[in-house]
């Protein structure tokens, strides 16, 4: 129930304690409209108007008929409520209409009002600085006793007030600048005792005190013309305090950021910070923060950038501009097309702006400004360094485009037009290569300046080790077609088309520069990327040897499972390399050895960073970054041809010299004999479909001697036209094929010749007999077959002796027999109660003790 009508009005009584009571209840339940500070201020006027009526009781007190005629007339004027002037709903609220004073009649008291005071009525604007002044009184309070806490408190609640002065239509109250060089003084002057005061600071106290001086060094860096025309004469700055209007008014030029219209004592005038700035660092603390319009800020960068006078106004809007487009598209997979062409430009025109201007200079190593409005002076040899990393957007712009990549159809046109942008990338990467290698001396390329030179190095090396020379040639001439002439690079001369026709030596010496500045890091991530991406070069370019040596040379090797797996797919793919490097070179034992570990592995794909197998899970943002477009892909059927075709060579003969060759455990891989019993399991045998179809049909005619049928067979696959020289490569294998043919027809029929003529074995696998008899020699020479040539007859005579190996139909008849001995064996013990019929009379006792108990 309100307190309004906790107590009645008595008409009778003319008790005047009651009558105030009753209004201060009444000024609780008042008007909705009227705010807590003035119900205070009411209050505290009650208060003294009834301290007065005491005093005038007692003076009453010792007139008692002038006491008694009072309260008759008061009782007559209280009869007479509902005469008198026109009152509002909120009458009752008045003093005079319960005491029944003339003022209801018409008649002013003028006795009465005197000796009280009037309440005055202030506007929203008036409160709104009383409560900030209220603040800033409190905050000095507590900074004469370094109350840090109680100042973070009551300087959280003046920002939040301060932050409404748009709505009441002034500008920043100066009071609040005040404050901010009443905290300025006193962070200064504690700073200043801190070393000789023994005094800590709690955890809760300390952390109260960094939070207070960023927020003041914030807010002292947006208002330090007010600060210093206060800092001067406090007492004219604070005359009013409803606005910042300084002693001149502001000019147009203080848009443009020149000054700032005040002026000093002498009438020297203030400079005053751009807006330009202002802005920058309003992006700056935004980055990162949820609901912040990037476009928007693109488009401001951008317009500012046209307003920009100096070279440091250009580069930190650029240097921003690049970081903001590249926030825009972080949680997309792939960064668009133009927004990534607008990116290139933006830093191709930073690279302009720091070759007309030398003496500014971007690094990581720079050191950050206080406040990006400040130029960073020059050091010793009079270098400006600005804080940014140019080899850090070359980064970012090549994963984007690879990241497209791997969104894109590899088959489409819209795939190849992609693709002609990495020229324009390797463009770049040679110009900031160009400007890494003018701003770092060659002395600290192992230091850390050193690693943004090394970073640039290795994104040019990874964007051609994979290529052709030719490929690598014509990138070269378009990129240092777009470099100046008289520039040219430390670490390998420049191409120029005057220099005629360019070859292998040419690339294998830009490969050999940029791997040996990687090789001077200390960081061993650079050393194996490089070796690696060298290998991978020397072995397409078909140097196996040189491959080979620094592979052994690098023993990577023997550590490479420790390694991440970006650098395992590295290995995978230049080990793959290698191995068809000596597949085509006809180094087939080698190729085989090299090829076994990927081709028979069911995850080809993920050890080559060329996708997953089907039957997986969705990949992660983390696994799609190991990938590779598909222009960098190795062919796997390419890989699963060479490899089975090497086994082919290396395992027919062996199969015909060993009859239980399919037990040994020292044959090398399996795989190959898998498919080729899984093929010959097959009831109907149709024509060969695949590269893996002809394959084993022709080792089906290598094992029968058909040299000419296998040839033909393995001519027909298509696969080889990957090849840069597929004749030579036919050639080599056709060759092969006469040679293990030769091996298999000797394995197969030495049970049932004891001569064998050298010269129709020229005819018949069409060698040459100096060949013929180099391969017979070697046969004999490592003890494959117990013969020797015979030179007058020019024939290959058999030892028959009783240790000689069975013929084809003994090692069955032996095989039978072995069979026929287990057999008996089986049935013996069957008719002897072997183990199975025990364990049937278990079962059954077991069944009769069930049927016991039921």
């Amino acid at each position: 129930m309100s307190h309004f009508f906790s107590v009645t009005y008595d008409a009778d009584s003319s008790d005047e304690e009651n009558l105030v009571s009753s209004d201060e209840e009444l000024l609780y339940t008042s008007e909705e409209g009227s705010s807590g500070e003035e119900l205070l201020e009411e209050e505290e006027e009650q208060e003294k108007k009834k301290q007065e009526k005491e005093e005038k009781e007692q003076i009453q007190a010792g007139n008692g008929e002038e006491g008694e005629n009072n309260d008759g007339d008061d009782d007559d004027d209280d009869s007479d409520d509902s005469f008198g002037r026109k009152r509002g709903r909120s009458y009752f609220l008045k003093k005079d209409f319960a005491k029944g004073s003339s003022r209801r009649n018409g008649s002013d008291s003028d006795s009465e009002s005197e000796g009280e005071e009037k309440r005055v009525v202030k506007s929203a604007k008036d409160k709104y600085l009383d409560e900030i002044a209220e603040l800033v009184d409190q905050i000095e309070n507590y900074s004469m006793v370094e109350e840090w806490i109680s100042i973070g408190t009551q300087f959280d609640l003046l920002l939040k007030l301060v932050s409404k002065y748009p709505q009441h239509h002034i500008s920043v109250p100066r009071q609040f600048v005040r404050c901010l060089a009443i905290l300025q003084d006193v962070l200064d002057q504690y700073k200043a005792n801190q070393k000789e005061s023994k005094k800590k600071l709690n955890a809760t106290e300390s952390k109260s005190l960094n939070v207070i001086r960023q927020r003041v060094k914030k807010y002292v860096k947006e208002y330090p013309v007010e600060l210093s025309v206060y800092n001067k004469d406090p007492d004219s700055f604070l005359a009013d305090d409803g606005e910042i209007s300084l002693s001149v008014t502001p000019s147009v030029d203080n848009f443009g950021g020149k000054f700032s219209g005040a002026s000093t004592a002498d009438g020297t005038p203030i400079p005053a910070e751009k807006d330009l700035f202002n802005a920058l660092r309003t992006i700056i603390e935004s980055r990162g923060k949820r609901n912040v319009d990037q476009k928007e800020q693109l488009i401001i960068l951008r317009k500012y950038f046209g307003e920009a006078e100096t070279p440091y106004e250009q580069i930190s809007i650029i240097l921003l501009q690049i970081s903001v487009r590249f926030d825009l598209y972080s949680k997309a997979n792939y960064m668009p097309s133009d927004q990534w062409k607008v990116t290139l430009q933006d830093i191709v025109k930073l690279l302009d702006i720091l070759d007309s201007n030398r003496k500014y200079v971007i690094t990581e190593t720079a050191a950050v400004p206080d406040d990006i409005a400040n130029e960073p002076k020059p050091n010793d040899k009079g270098v400006i360094e600005i804080v940014g990393s140019i080899a850090s957007f070359v980064e970012r712009l090549a994963d984007e485009i690879s990241s497209h990549l791997l969104v894109l159809d590899p088959h489409s046109t819209e795939y190849i037009v992609r693709l002609r942008d990495e020229s324009t990338l390797y463009t770049l990467l040679l110009r900031s290569q160009l400007y890494y290698e003018r701003i770092i001396p060659e002395s600290e390329l192992t230091e850390i300046q050193g690693g943004q030179l090394s970073r640039v190095v290795l994104k040019r090396l990874e964007s051609i080790y994979y290529k052709p020379t030719k490929l690598i040639i014509f990138s070269e001439m378009k990129a240092w077609s777009a470099v100046d002439v008289e520039r040219n690079s430390e670490i390998y001369p420049r191409l120029s088309a005057d220099a005629g026709p360019q070859g292998l030596d040419y690339t294998n010496g830009l490969i050999d520069s940029l791997c040996s500045v990687l090789y001077r890091q200390s960081n061993s991530i650079f050393r194996k990327k490089s070796v690696l991406c060298h290998i991978y070069n020397y072995a397409l370019n078909d140097q196996y040897y040189k491959a080979r040596d620094m592979l052994l040379l690098s023993h990577l090797q023997s550590s490479i499972h420790t390694a991440d797996p970006q650098l395992q797919i590295h290995f995978n793919r230049a080990l793959v390399q290698l191995g068809l490097s000596a597949f085509r070179r006809g180094l087939i034992h080698e190729a085989q050895q090299l090829l076994q570990e990927v081709a028979i592995s069911p995850r080809q794909k993920e050890l080559l960073g060329q996708g997953v197998q089907r039957f997986q899970m969705q990949q992660s943002q983390v696994d799609k970054q190991r990938l590779l477009p598909f222009h960098m892909h190795i062919n796997l059927e390419l890989l699963e041809c060479s490899f089975y075709v090497a086994s082919l060579l290396i395992e027919v003969p062996l199969m015909a010299q060993y009859a239980d060759y399919a037990k040994r455990r020292q044959s090398s891989p399996k795989a190959f004999r898998r498919v080729l019993e899984y093929r010959e399991r097959q009831v109907f045998d149709g024509p060969p479909e695949n590269a893996r179809d002809h394959i084993m049909l022709a080792a089906r005619a290598l094992g029968n001697c058909d040299w000419k049928k296998t040839a033909q067979l393995l001519e027909n696959i298509k696969i080889w036209g990957l090849f840069k020289d597929v004749e030579a490569i036919k050639k080599m294998i056709t060759g092969k094929l006469q040679i293990e043919a030769l091996r298999t027809f000797i394995f197969k029929n030495r049970p049932y010749f004891s001569k064998c003529s050298i010269s129709n074995l020229s005819e018949v696998f069409e060698l040459e007999e100096s060949k013929v008899r180099s391969v017979l020699a070697n046969l004999i020479r490592n003890d494959d077959i117990n013969a020797y040539i015979n030179l007058k007859t020019n024939t290959l005579d058999f030892v028959q002796n009783e240790e000689s190996k069975p013929n084809k139909l003994q090692e069955l008849v032996l095989s039978l027999g072995e069979k026929c001995n287990q057999i008996i064996e089986r049935n013996e013990k069957l008719s002897m109660g072997g183990y199975q019929i025990q364990l049937d009379t278990k079962k059954l006792g077991q069944n009769r003790s069930y049927q016991n108990r039921k």
